[in-house]
């Protein structure tokens, strides 16, 4: 117990010390409300939102509001950043719109699903833990302020310029991305919710294209987010770049993928069916299902 608790705290800790180099590094070039960069605030915003919300969590035990309040935050700095910027181009509004709509429907998806399930079983031994469960949100902190870093910086820089063609692929990768997230949501919920299918594992429509299309949804958005603010980034604010690759490594290596493909050999495994499946569809990048002979 007591190496848990420290390992904790230096999770905090190192956790803080990202947020800080990245409100640092994205700062450059970054419009000042009072003295304070517009950037390194909204950084700081996202980390107070969550251990403002952690506070109540941890009093009724609850995860309930976890990813609805990780939504919420990127609402929240976004809309902030615009309305604390002194000019708003057209930049800035795009990527507005674009975040926003991600996170709503996002947010709303998972806050259903947690709703509809009664409890994410994820935080069944971290929510009576009090330093596990307050690292799990400070860490909500450092995921909102890693992947919107490249919106913020862009939104927040005094660096200004036209809306070019880098910016219109960008567009089209992220509205292609989002199609697919939805897409594939919408599909994984019909069959999920077909009594027929319980105890199965979903293998049609984009699911028989990869295991994991809706992941592949989220990287492509933010690989176009970066793509629209790209263009407005220089120096030390081009570390926000980081964005689409902090997505990567969250559903590829850490989280995401790894911990579904676990959960999934543990229900499956061993089954023909599903050993098949597993063999023939890519994890993440999709690609058309082989015919069976």
């Amino acid at each position: 117990m007591k190496n848990t608790t420290q390992t904790s705290f230096i999770g905090i800790i190192l956790a803080i010390a990202l947020g800080t180099g990245l409100a640092i590094a994205g700062s450059q070039s970054s419009a000042a409300v009072s003295g304070i960069p517009i950037f390194a605030l909204m950084i700081g915003i996202a980390f107070a939102i969550q251990w403002l919300v952690f506070i109540i969590a941890y009093v009724l035990k609850s995860e309930k509001f976890f990813d609805l309040t990780g939504s919420l935050t990127y609402i929240t700095v976004m809309t902030s950043a615009i309305l604390l910027s002194p000019s708003a181009e057209n930049r800035s509004l795009v990527l507005l719109v674009l975040v926003v709509m991600w996170a709503t429907r996002l947010g709303t998806f998972l806050f259903n699903r947690v709703i509809q399930q009664g409890k994410d079983d994820r935080f069944d031994e971290i929510k009576v833990s009090l330093p596990r469960f307050l690292l799990t949100w400070t860490l909500q902190g450092v995921w909102v302020s890693f992947t919107a870093a490249a919106a913020l910086a862009a939104i927040t820089t005094e660096v200004k310029r036209e809306f070019g063609w880098v910016a219109w692929v960008g567009v089209l990768i992220w509205v292609i991305g989002y199609m697919i997230e939805l897409v594939a949501d919408a599909q994984k919920n019909r069959f999920k919710a077909d009594p027929a299918n319980q105890g199965k594992f979903i293998r049609e429509g984009l699911w028989a294209w990869s295991r994991h299309p809706n992941y592949f949804g989220e990287i492509m958005i933010w690989i176009g987010v970066a793509l629209i603010a790209l263009p407005v980034l220089n120096g030390w604010a081009l570390i926000t770049l980081i964005s689409p690759l902090w997505v990567i490594l969250q559903l590829t290596v850490i989280s995401g993928i790894p911990m579904l493909e676990k959960k999934a050999d543990k229900q499956w495994g061993g089954q023909e069916a599903y050993e098949s499946y597993k063999q023939n569809t890519p994890v993440l990048i999709p690609r058309p299902p082989s015919r069976e002979p």
